[in-house]
């Protein structure tokens, strides 16, 4: 789990450069939004962005309302924080009608016509929009297709037998010369339009999915129960083609699995394998078997994402059984990345980015420089601190200080690889208030030796009788900082909690470097001749303490005396 090589602690945004995006849940029932909704996006966005390719992003609830996602910089990142909140509605609606858009689709696409297997989609007629995947059966058809996506089945799931799957996949589609022989539309038998159905019309005739603001707004309007019109983005072609879809047929929450396999059985390429629940198999199989009666582009089954089509595979037969698979020229990359959209993209709750902070990898690393310089003036000050006060004990508050830093970057460096601990800024601060808590600790401690010499005892002895009253003290003081830490931990969100953590992390080692390293040292040293001596550098002179001289021979005799 931890692997080889990792002697680095892992660095938050704030310190490495990323994008930190805020997402606040909104839903039409204020009781949607609950502790246990935001969890289950938590773990669907978390799985989404390491999906794309991110594999240490952050994904954590701040509040009642609020999720944070922190990505840091890497070669999917601007493609993460596109999608990070495109995560709230998934749904699987029949085509009605399909075209380009936009000026780019006015000149001739040589993708469409490379290959004489490009499934053609026919541009939408006025009966190609009126509500029903039979009403654009037959409607007029044109050579300005979607090579890649339309030409993409969607069929039942591969079996055993590798001629049966060759059979059953509907790899082969309809050449576009056989689709554009198809009967044309005849306006008289056309039923005349309602009012909704005209508008409809007009607002798909007048659609440019090239342009930004267009296509967002028809992507907030989708209305889940009524045909709607969506866009998609061609990336072999550099095309946008609009849509006109039905209803929706299942929802993006009854698939309970997809994945990208590679067909090795008919050697196709790439193909995503998706399953369903109960009620999503029975939809499922139901609009499947009404879209494979209908001619392109009604027989296709759009894949829908927040309003905007990520795939339309065709149909050519019922899908029974709750299992399918969609093939066609999938490279690795599209088919992970579909399969990730279908696992991952159906959320309880709509999000909104409500803030997108991006800290650069110069800043973050000023910003981890400044924090390095601050702790590095903090442990000059405390190490200036014991040698002129405490003189010889004040080398074994060093030895105790570094012994602490080495075991605080090695833990932070396990965690980061194991439970992906990031260290950020404020967690730096609390490595920096931890130098004080140690440093505290050995001063109790030394200062009850000192207050035994100044009583009169030897070394060893001091060493001995200070160490139970010491101990108690630096507990009651190492508990009270934990106990701080702890809460602190549990009632904050974000980057504070790095603090906490740092905090109660280094307080806990404070305890183990006292008792397994400060207290033996110093048992050690009190034997030597250096210290048991009392050397005006060991810093336990007794003259310069202020020992009071021995009595105890005066009280024998004022003993023997009275006596007498």
């Amino acid at each position: 789990m931890f692997g080889t090589g990792n002697t680095k602690p892992r660095l938050g945004i704030d310190l490495a450069g990323g994008t930190s995006v805020t997402l606040t849940a909104k839903s039409d029932d204020p009781s949607a939004v609950n502790k246990t909704n935001l969890d289950t996006a938590v773990n669907i966005i978390q799985k989404r962005v390491n999906g794309m390719g991110v594999s240490e992003a952050e994904v954590q609830t701040q509040g009642n309302a609020n999720i944070i996602v922190n990505i840091p910089d890497g070669g999917n990142t601007q493609q993460s924080i596109d999608k990070v909140g495109d995560t709230a509605k998934l749904y699987f609606r029949p085509v009605l009608a399909a075209e380009p858009s936009g000026a780019a689709a006015q000149q001739p696409s040589p993708s469409a016509s490379a290959s004489g297997g490009a499934s053609a989609s026919p541009s939408a007629g006025a009966s190609a929009v009126a509500g029903s995947p039979s009403a654009s059966a037959s409607a007029p058809a044109s050579a300005s297709a979607s090579a890649t996506k339309a030409g993409r089945a969607l069929s039942g799931a591969l079996q055993a037998d590798p001629t049966a799957s060759a059979s059953g996949s509907a790899s082969a589609q309809p050449s576009a010369s056989a689709q554009a022989s198809a009967p044309a539309a005849n306006p008289s038998a056309a039923p005349t339009p309602d009012a909704e159905t005209l508008a409809l019309q007009q607002k798909y005739a007048a659609l440019d999915c090239s342009d930004k603001a267009q296509r967002l707004n028809y992507q907030k309007t989708n209305d889940p129960t009524a045909p709607a019109i969506a866009c998609s983005y061609n990336d072999e072609q550099g095309l946008w083609y609009k849509f006109v879809l039905g209803g929706v047929a299942v929802n993006g929450q009854d698939v309970t699995k997809a994945q990208a396999v590679y067909d090795t059985q008919t050697g196709k390429g790439w193909m995503v394998d998706l399953s369903f629940n109960d009620t999503g198999s029975k939809a499922f199989a139901a609009t499947t078997g009404q879209l494979a009666t209908q001619s392109s582009p009604a027989n296709q089954f759009a894949i829908v994402l927040d309003g905007q089509v990520v795939s339309h595979p065709y149909v050519q037969e019922s899908i029974t059984g709750g299992n399918a698979v969609i093939n066609g020229t999938f490279t690795s990359d599209e088919a992970k990345s579909l399969a990730n959209v279908l696992s991952y993209g159906a959320l309880p709750l709509d999000f909104v980015k409500s803030d997108v902070t991006t800290v650069s990898p110069q800043l973050g690393s000023e910003q981890l420089k400044a924090g390095l310089i601050a702790g590095l003036i903090g442990m000059v000050l405390v190490v200036a601190y014991s040698l002129v006060y405490y003189r010889g004990l004040g080398l074994i508050s060093i030895a105790g200080l570094v012994v602490s830093a080495v075991l605080t970057w090695s833990i932070m460096s396990l965690l980061g690889a194991g439970i992906g601990f990031a260290l950020n800024l404020p967690a730096v601060c609390g490595a920096i208030v931890a130098i004080g808590i140690t440093a505290d600790s050995f001063i109790v401690y030394f200062e009850r030796i000192r207050d035994e010499v100044r009583e009169g005892a030897q070394l060893r002895a001091a060493v001995q009788r200070a160490w139970p009253r010491a101990r108690r003290t630096i507990l009651v003081s190492d508990f009270v900082s934990f106990l701080c830490a702890a809460v602190l931990y549990l009632v904050s969100v974000g980057k504070v909690q790095g603090f906490a953590f740092t905090l109660g992390l280094t307080t806990l080692l404070d305890v183990v470097v006292i008792f397994l390293f400060t207290k033996p040292l110093i048992t050690l040293l009190a034997r030597t001749k250096f210290f048991a001596s009392g050397h005006p550098w060991s810093g336990l002179d007794p003259k310069r303490l202020g020992a009071r001289p021995p009595i105890r021979g005066s009280r024998r005799r004022s003993t023997t005396t009275q006596e007498v």
